[in-house]
């Protein structure tokens, strides 16, 4: 089968690298677990209209919600050779016949034949600035290698789903997402020319990473929004605006160097999360409203330090710093919106079974 506007030369590359195993199909079940994350700053330098210029950064970490993802050989007993079950139920006869663009590209990059079945559920809804579809791909990705019994680097999973969402699809995103689904963890990601990226992982005791997420809070505002609409104007915008972007990457420099020396500095990080989110809201003209604005302003009001919402913006969910002692204030000051408790998730993209060994 040929891969539907998929290039040959990542997959080669990466085979030459990893010494990946030839395919060996099997018929058992694949389950992956990929995280979702929040980005404390920096995102906008992620995409190659900067990072082709000057280097990008992004400081974020995964949380402890997730993408599932199950593949498995689709039984004969059926009629259709291809279930695709997601929001929606796809039955079809060939690959290139899949509607989501996701499930499609990446059985088309790893030349998977029918028949297969492909499911995914995810902890929240998709199109809430977490990294939902990024996680996804990785997660996809993941299962699909784990079904060919071929071990797969994060480094691979991230690029190979940066690939398949900016190279195939032509979606105005950039690569922190797919690198933070793969890795896990608290990181700086540096974006370099020629679309390197270079992955930094905060080695900080596992006490200062949940005293940090002890003082975050996250709410829904209940606002889905699509993000490649707000990122192709930002990406339409970004040449105008270099001195914004320069210093949302100064932001998550900065943040690295909070969490890497010393106790934490909330009032500082919270700070630089405020400043950074001012920068934020002015690089596309659907980044905020009226609505967020005011839920930002009553949350500041109530105590909390500083913020902004995850993702490209326009909905999703309101990330705060807040004190501990401040939290049931601003959580009244919030009401009518949903809070979200999570936790940091130290690994990246894991195959939950078969364990490979």
């Amino acid at each position: 089968m040929t891969a539907t506007g998929t290039a040959g030369p990542i997959q080669d590359r990466f085979l030459a690298e990893e010494s990946i195993t030839q395919p060996c199909y099997t018929p058992g079940v694949v389950v992956t677990r990929t995280p979702l994350r929040v980005s404390f700053a920096g995102g906008g330098t992620d995409l190659a209209d900067f990072y082709e210029h000057e280097d990008g950064a992004v400081f974020s970490c995964a949380i402890d919600r997730y993408v599932y993802v199950t593949v498995k050989r689709h039984s004969e007993l059926f009629l259709e050779p291809v279930r695709i079950n997601y929001s929606l139920t796809e039955q079809v006869n060939r690959v290139d016949e899949i509607r989501n663009d996701i499930a499609r590209e990446c059985l088309c990059l790893l030349n998977v034949e029918p028949p297969i079945y492909v499911s995914t559920v995810a902890d929240m809804p998709a199109s809430t600035g977490l990294g939902g579809s990024s996680s996804f791909t990785v997660g996809l990705l993941h299962a699909l290698h784990a079904y060919r019994r071929e071990r797969v680097s994060a480094s691979q999973l991230g690029e190979e789903a940066s690939h398949i969402e900016i190279n195939v699809l032509k979606q105005p995103i950039g690569k922190q997402d797919q690198y933070a689904a793969a890795f896990g963890g608290l990181n700086v990601f540096r974006f370099l020319s020629g679309g390197r990226v270079s992955v930094e992982p905060l080695q900080v005791k596992r006490a200062k990473l949940e005293e940090l997420f002890a003082h975050m809070m996250l709410f829904f505002t209940g606002m889905i929004r699509d993000a490649n609409s707000v990122l192709a104007e930002q990406k339409q915008n970004t040449p105008v605006q270099l001195e914004r972007l320069r210093a949302m990457r100064a932001h998550a420099l900065q943040l690295h160097s909070l969490m890497c020396n010393g106790p934490l500095e909330s009032e500082a990080f919270g700070r630089i999360l405020h400043e950074s989110w001012q920068m934020k809201r002015g690089l596309a003209s659907r980044i905020t409203n009226g609505q967020i604005d005011e839920w930002y302003e009553r949350a500041r009001a109530a105590g909390a330090e500083g913020g902004k919402l995850c993702g490209a913006g326009g909905g999703g969910f309101l990330l705060l710093l807040v004190q501990p002692e401040r939290q049931q204030e601003v959580r009244r000051a919030l009401h009518e919106l949903t809070y979200v408790k999570v936790q940091a998730e130290v690994n990246g993209s894991q195959l939950l079974l078969p364990f490979l060994h």
